[in-house]
């Protein structure tokens, strides 16, 4: 694991900013601190993203987009999965947004689409999903689970 440190003025954007930018879009991230540090005119963001230490993939490109083809997870889950899929979507953004992270820090849509198929029932089973360790199920798990155990159950 690596760590990059960075102070974002909080009035107006900066180069830091944009850096951090890159890093969430392009990085594997494990997790991110943000504290305000309020010093009158001078207040700033702190934030600590602790980061796989490893190059950005070769699909990503300079501007943070991906060059995957996107999925249609419509077209790919089945319906009452895809119905799952999206209560997840819901509770995804609502935990970023409380967070002020970006949703795909939370979980990615390839994540939340494995956890609606391996359907977890517990935080041990959410923790087996690739990409889902134990701070993810430590801070999510609970709001995932009761999605998927409100779920109906599927069909045979």
């Amino acid at each position: 694991m690596a760590y990059s440190f960075f102070q974002i003025p909080a009035h107006g954007r900066s180069e830091a900013s944009e850096a951090l930018n890159k890093l969430l879009a392009g990085g594997r991230i494990a997790s991110v601190r943000k504290e305000f540090v309020a010093t009158g005119e001078q207040s700033f963001w702190a934030f600590c993203v602790e980061h796989l230490d490893r190059p950005v993939p070769a699909s990503i490109n300079q501007r943070g987009g991906s060059k995957a083809p996107k999925v249609d997870y419509k077209e790919v889950l089945s319906e009452a999965e895809f119905e799952v899929f999206s209560k997840l979507r819901d509770v995804r953004k609502a935990l970023a947004e409380k967070e002020a992270v970006p949703a795909y820090a939370v979980f990615t849509n390839e994540q939340l689409a494995a956890i609606v198929r391996a359907k977890p029932a517990t935080a041990t089973a959410l923790g087996k999903i690739e990409g889902v360790g134990a701070a993810r199920v430590g801070k999510y798990g609970a709001a995932v689970l009761e999605v998927l155990q409100e779920a109906p159950a599927a069909e045979a």
